[in-house]
């Protein structure tokens, strides 16, 4: 009963550099590409292992007041509904930042007002 690490989302103004860098450093591939210039690197056996996921954001100018640094968590044992529901009791609360209402995640803030993302299923429920 609980959400998992399931990547890191990190602000940057190049995220190829980036990706070349911590793909050196930790050994990691890049897994993905977006058409936004987003890049997701990970372990070598890909997403959902232990270690989370990197997505490497691009952002061309950071946002004043905003972390460059993001966690992004899914439910290990239930739906993304159930798990919003479970998150809202334990005092996160909805958080704006532009989505269109269209994305397959909730933005949330937790009790300090950090924002985090609870991804729609991208790993089975244990």
């Amino acid at each position: 009963m609980a959400c998992r690490i399931s990547e890191l989302v990190l602000g940057c103004r190049d995220p190829e550099v980036l990706a070349r860098f911590w793909c050196e450093v930790l050994d990691f591939v890049v897994l993905d590409r977006e058409g936004d210039g987003s890049i997701e690197i990970g372990p070598r056996e890909g997403f959902g292992g232990p270690q989370p996921t990197i997505i490497l954001s691009r952002r061309d100018v950071p946002e004043p007041g905003k972390p460059r640094l993001h966690i992004d968590v899914n439910a290990t044992d239930r739906d993304q509904d159930a798990e919003l529901e479970r998150l809202l009791k334990l005092g996160a609360r909805p958080a704006d930042i532009g989505q269109t209402g269209d994305e397959p995640w909730h933005v949330l803030a937790d009790p300090e007002g950090n924002e985090f993302c609870l991804l729609r299923a991208r790993l089975p429920p244990l």
